[in-house]
């Protein structure tokens, strides 16, 4: 079990604030593979996840465990080649993106889902200044005059707490410190208000003292406007202040998917169990840090059977021969793990 605390959140469009209630988007046994000289990798493997109007999805896992690139398949920008979707379905309001036109798409980005990239330096246009870069968006999304569009940007720079935002409006990336710069990414995502935003660690090489700032930002954002978060990370600690359901990915599979309070007081699946074991505890001062042995397995030859066996404590012959399918415990929870019911009833 873990000692980490798990806020009691309000239910998603509980505060009544007009915006779109419901499902918002749906990945439906999403299949993507990336074609290279080695063979094919197959990086994402039956992906089924879905976010509503003023939810927190946390989708978790190491590296290598295909949450970015499912992210770059939703949002349509992935690398093809060397990456081809061959099958599923991503939609949107009930469309399928993947089938719909580019221009659709375009139309899609930035309004209805937008994305914060994990490294603000080398997704921030070095050779111009953030607030052209925000305001951009404005004139040419939103039609406005110039004077219009930076008064609306020097807004989302004080929307996202960035100190004398008029001041900043003409500074160049590299003029701002790692936390700013992610606060300026913030507000380039959320400048055409969308309904889904999707953060990619957004915390990535901050201090502890900045993440908790960019994460008590993202929420107040979330309940304000109502959006559909989806906040990827590899950081359990991260996410349980904010997030409602957790996705957990493995080899480019969900292998565990619960509600927040579910999964921290019981994990239904071994892998998920090992993550939380490995997080440093306060309680356990001058111990060896706890860690999931092994390595992920290359996904250009993914193990047989259940593809966490060759590190899984609990292996069992039938774990290398059948893929467990992802399948409901009760409640929210659901477990990719032959023996998820042994897993979550442990003492």
């Amino acid at each position: 079990m873990s000692d980490i605390l798990v806020s009691e959140r309000s239910e998603p469009g509980a505060d009544g604030s007009g915006r779109p209630s419901g499902r918002l988007l749906e990945v439906d046994d999403l299949r993507v593979e990336f074609r290279t000289r080695d063979g094919v990798a197959k990086v994402i493997n039956g992906v089924t996840y879905h976010v509503d109007a003023g939810e927190t999805l946390a989708v978790l896992g190491e590296s290598g465990s295909g949450k970015s690139v499912t992210a770059q398949t939703i949002m349509g920008i992935l690398d093809t080649p060397p990456g081809f979707v061959t099958g599923g379905q991503v939609r949107f309001h009930g469309k399928d993106m993947l089938t719909m036109s580019a221009e659709e798409r375009r139309r899609i980005r930035g309004e209805g889902i937008a994305m914060i990239f994990q490294d603000a330096l080398s997704a921030l246009n070095p050779v111009f200044t953030v607030g052209f870069q925000i305001a951009e968006q404005f004139r040419i999304r939103r039609g406005m005059s110039r004077s219009d569009a930076k008064k609306r940007s020097i807004e989302m720079l004080d929307l996202v707490k960035i100190p004398n935002a008029k001041g900043r409006f003409n500074a160049y990336p590299h003029q701002f410190s790692g936390g700013m710069r992610q606060r300026a990414m913030i507000a380039m995502s959320l400048a055409l208000d969308p309904e889904v935003l999707i953060a990619d660690e957004p915390t990535t090489a901050l201090d502890v003292t900045v993440q908790a700032q960019i994460m008590d930002l993202l929420a107040e954002l979330q309940r304000e406007r109502q959006m559909g978060l989806i906040l990827i990370t590899h950081d359990l600690g991260v996410v349980a202040d904010v997030a409602d359901r957790i996705a957990v990915m493995y080899a480019g599979r969900i292998v565990e998917e619960a509600d927040v309070h579910e999964l921290y007081e019981k994990p239904g699946h071994p892998y998920t169990l090992g993550l939380l074991n490995s997080i440093p505890r306060i309680d356990e001062k001058g111990q060896q840090l706890r860690t999931i042995k092994g390595l992920p397995p290359s996904l250009l030859n993914i193990p047989s059977g259940c593809p966490f066996h060759p590190r899984c404590p609990m292996v069992q012959p039938v774990c290398r021969e059948k893929v467990p399918p992802l399948l409901q415990l009760g409640g929210t929870r659901a477990s990719a793990c032959h023996f998820a019911e042994e897993v979550v009833n442990r003492d």
